[in-house]
């Protein structure tokens, strides 16, 4: 299993929280999301065929930014 760790802008607050949460779940091979809305760290343990690109972009997507 693969694990990345980004530290993401914008996360305040538990819907923004969710809304990663639900967003990297819809990721086939994503096994486990954690984030910390308090550091803004997202940590994703995943599997093939999910990848950091496909990770990242869906981060994106939600509306945040990568430090």
């Amino acid at each position: 299993m693969k694990k990345i760790q980004y530290e993401v802008s914008g996360v305040m607050n538990s819907e923004g929280k969710t809304k990663i949460k639900n967003s990297l779940d819809k990721i086939q091979g994503v096994q486990e999301v954690q984030v910390d809305a308090g550091t803004g760290k997202v940590k994703v343990q995943y599997n093939e065929p999910a990848t950091k690109g496909a990770i990242k972009s869906s981060i994106l997507k939600q509306g945040f930014t990568l430090s």
